[in-house]
C-alpha cells in the first residue's frame, strides 16, 4: 500500500493517479490525512500524559521517603484520572489506527507516468505486434472447444459434472499436452536463472493481504472459512510471501522465483464464444515468475521478464502482441503492466497470455519487504514484480487452433521432445 508520508508528500501526484483510474471517491485521500493528523494529536497528548503520570510517580516515592504521607496520597489521587485519560486515548488511538488502515487498504498503486489514460480494456495501447503474417486457416476451421471434444482432449461437460462450469478435465493427449507445457515453462524458467518452487495452494490472510488481493479482490478469491484460508488465485501470492516481515542485503538482488500451480478465481465473466472453452476458467494451471528488485533496476528487470515471455511465445511459434495497460484496466496493486495476448486463428481474436507487472514498494509496505543498503543507514523498501510464464489454457487453446489440419493437429516443436518425440495429434 501507499505508505502516509508519500500520500502526504505527493498529494498531487497521487490524486492524478486516481484520476487516470478513474478510482473514486478523490476524497478518500483528505481521509486519510486527516486521520493521520489525528493520529499525531493523540499520540502527543499520549506522550504528555505518560510524562505527567511518570513525573507525579517519582514525587509520590520521593514524598513516601520523606514520610510525607498525606502529600503521597494526594499526589497518587492525581494518578488516577490521568491512567483513566491515558486508557481512553489509547483506546481512541487504537480505533483511528485502524480505520486509517482500512482507509489506505483501500487506495490502488500509484500509477506509472507512462501508464496512458483510459477506463477499459479498449484503451490499451499496442506496442508491438507479430512481424509475420497471421495464420489464416480454411473456413471450415474449428475452434479449440469443438476440437478438444473431436480429438478427446478436453471433457467439458464431465469436468462441470464433476464440480461446476469452469472446471474442466484434461483427458489423454490433452493432459500430456497440460503436463509438457508445465515442464517446458519451468525449464524454461530454470535456464533464466529462476529458482523453482512448489508452493501451498492456499494461503492465510495476512498473504492474501501482503500482495495486495485483500481486501480488493475478496469476492473474487474462493474462501475456506472454516479454517480461514484463501485458494491462491496465483502462485505470485505464495511466492511473494516467502519474503514477508524480511529484511534483505543490498547485494541479495535479484531474487527471481519461479512456480507452477493450479490457480482459482470466482470471476463470473460473462456468456458467449468469448468465455468458451478454455477461454474463461475457474480452475487453471500457470507458471509464475516473481522478483525481488532494487528500486533502481525494477524497470530493467520488468524488461528482462518481458523478454523472457516474448522468448516462449516465439518458442511454441505462436503470434503474439504486447499492450501497455491503461489506467482503468491497471491491477490494483500494479504501477505498470505489460499485457501478452496470442492470436487465435479460429475465433479471430487476440487472447490474453500474460500479465507482466512492477508493483514497485506497494506490495513491499504491506509484507514488510526491506533491504539494508551498503553504505547509509535504516532499510529501504524493496520492490517486487511478477508475470505469468505463461498462463496454460489460451495458449493451449491457440496451439490447438493454429496448428489444426487434415491430418490432424500440429504439436510445436519446443513440446515435441516432453511429448516423447510426437509431432502430430491425431484421432
Amino acid at each position: 500500500m501507499l505508505a502516509v508520508q508519500f500520500i502526504r508528500e505527493n498529494r498531487e501526484k497521487v490524486l492524478r493517479s486516481l484520476t487516470i483510474r478513474s478510482f473514486e471517491p478523490l476524497n478518500i485521500l483528505d481521509d486519510i490525512l486527516a486521520a493521520d493528523d489525528l493520529r499525531r494529536s493523540l499520540q502527543q497528548d499520549l506522550d504528555a500524559q505518560r510524562a505527567e503520570l511518570k513525573s507525579i510517580s517519582s514525587q509520590i516515592g520521593q514524598l513516601m521517603r520523606k514520610g510525607e504521607k498525606a502529600a503521597a496520597e494526594e499526589a497518587k489521587s492525581q494518578t488516577a484520572g490521568i491512567k483513566s485519560r491515558i486508557h481512553e486515548l489509547e483506546q481512541l488511538s487504537r480505533d483511528n489506527a485502524e480505520r486509517l488502515e482500512e482507509l489506505l487498504l483501500q487506495v490502488p498503486n500509484c500509477a506509472h507516468e507512462t501508464v496512458p489514460a483510459g477506463k477499459c480494456d479498449l484503451d490499451n495501447v499496442v506496442e508491438r505486434e507479430w512481424k509475420k503474417d497471421l495464420p489464416e486457416l480454411p473456413e471450415d476451421a474449428k475452434p479449440h472447444w469443438e476440437l478438444a471434444q473431436e480429438y478427446n482432449l478436453i471433457d467439458f461437460e464431465t469436468g462441470a459434472k464433476i464440480t461446476g462450469a469452469g472446471f474442466p478435465l484434461y483427458t489423454g493427449m490433452g493432459a500430456k499436452l497440460q503436463r509438457a507445457l508445465i515442464n517446458f515453462f519451468l525449464d524454461e524458467a530454470d535456464k533464466a536463472g529462476y529458482r523453482e518452487f512448489l508452493p501451498p495452494h492456499l494461503v492465510n490472510e495476512a498473504s492474501a493481504r501482503g500482495t495486495g488481493q485483500l481486501p480488493d479482490k475478496d469476492g473474487q478469491m474462493y474462501h475456506a472459512t472454516a479454517d480461514n484460508l484463501y485458494l491462491i488465485p496465483t502462485a505470485e501470492v505464495p511466492l511473494t510471501n516467502i519474503y514477508r516481515d524480511v529484511i534483505l542485503a543490498e547485494d541479495d538482488f535479484p531474487i527471481c522465483l519461479t512456480g507452477y500451480t493450479p490457480c482459482f478465481r470466482r470471476e463470473a465473466g460473462s456468456y458467449g464464444a468469448h468465455v468458451r472453452g478454455l477461454n474463461r476458467l475457474h480452475q487453471f494451471d500457470k507458471v509464475e515468475i516473481v522478483r525481488l528488485e532494487h528500486p533502481d533496476r525494477s524497470y530493467q528487470a520488468l524488461e528482462e521478464m518481458c523478454a523472457h515471455v516474448e522468448g516462449l511465445l516465439a518458442k511454441l511459434e505462436l503470434p503474439f502482441r504486447t499492450l501497455r495497460l491503461c489506467g482503468g484496466d491497471l491491477g490494483f496493486a500494479a504501477a505498470l503492466t505489460i499485457d501478452f495476448e496470442t492470436y487465435s486463428a479460429a475465433q479471430d481474436r487476440w487472447l490474453e497470455v500474460s500479465s507482466v507487472s512492477n508493483f514497485e514498494e506497494f506490495q513491499a509496505n504491506r509484507l514488510k519487504l526491506r533491504y539494508r543498503p551498503n553504505e547509509g543507514k535504516g532499510t529501504i523498501q524493496a520492490h517486487t514484480l511478477n508475470g505469468s510464464a505463461l498462463a496454460l489454457p489460451r495458449i493451449l487453446a491457440t496451439i490447438l487452433e493454429n496448428n489444426q489440419c487434415e491430418e490432424g493437429i500440429r504439436i510445436p516443436k519446443a513440446l515435441q521432445g516432453y511429448l516423447g518425440g510426437r509431432t502430430m495429434i491425431t484421432k
